[in-house]
């Protein structure tokens, strides 16, 4: 599972060798135009939606019962925060492994999902007891 890590530089090594072959120079100079592009594109996507993430409080989420239904394993965390649009409630120690984060919503339901190397492994809802707390209203919607 750790070679798939290196596959990408390898593949790049690669199409800039084969580019040198086919033409020279200005072949290398064409597909690393493209591969500048291709990694330009992936960190304007990352600071996207970090930005997002930046203007909503740490581990708040919209619906966590939504969030439930549209996780699938494998995904990666930055995928479920461009999803949730927020940070997780980191629950896990400072670098520990598998990582585990917690988003809630108005309702106190939350959802918490366990990350092992970056992937989404599982994910609990746990909803509370209607009768124990009243939910919390929103402070971004309107006061009735």
């Amino acid at each position: 599972m750790q070679f798939k890590k290196y596959l990408v530089p390898l593949g790049c090594a690669a199409l800039l060798v084969v580019a040198h072959r086919a033409s020279g120079w200005p072949g290398v100079a064409a597909v690393g135009g493209g591969l500048l592009m291709w990694l330009l594109l992936h960190v304007t996507r990352l600071m996207t939606v970090l930005k997002r993430a930046a203007h909503r409080p740490i581990g708040h989420v919209d619906s966590a019962v939504m969030l439930n239904a549209k996780l699938k394993p494998g995904v990666t965390l930055m995928h479920v925060i461009a999803m949730t649009r927020a940070l997780g409630e980191r629950i896990s120690d400072e670098g520990a492994e598998p990582e585990v984060y917690r988003w809630t919503d108005n309702g106190l339901s939350t959802v918490q999902a366990e990350f092992n190397h970056g992937k989404l492994v599982r994910w609990q809802l746990t909803r509370p007891d209607p009768e124990a707390t009243p939910p919390v209203p929103d402070p971004t919607s309107p006061a009735p």
